[in-house]
């Protein structure tokens, strides 16, 4: 069930992180460079998904990201469990 969930918030995240315009600079920066990994990765392109630090970019939308809290909030992981 979890896994399903995680696979529409990705897509999500590729559809919006197009319209965010600090992604749109990157990426047409690394594809200008050519290239999908910058040194140290400190910045990179992974399957359609821009990860900065190793960390995955989430677009700048409030529902999105209320939706991602609420799938990991209640996770044995995060020590919120009921």
């Amino acid at each position: 069930m979890i896994e399903r969930a995680e696979e529409e918030i990705i897509t999500k995240i590729e559809k919006l992180e197009a319209k965010d315009n600090e992604v749109i600079k990157f990426v047409e920066e690394m594809k200008k460079a050519e290239v999908k990994v910058l040194r140290n990765k400190e910045g990179q392109i992974e399957n359609d998904l821009v990860l900065k630090e190793e960390k995955m970019y989430v677009p700048r939308d409030n529902k999105l990201r209320l939706e991602i809290i609420q799938l990991y909030h209640n996770m044995p992981i995060a020590d919120h469990g009921k």
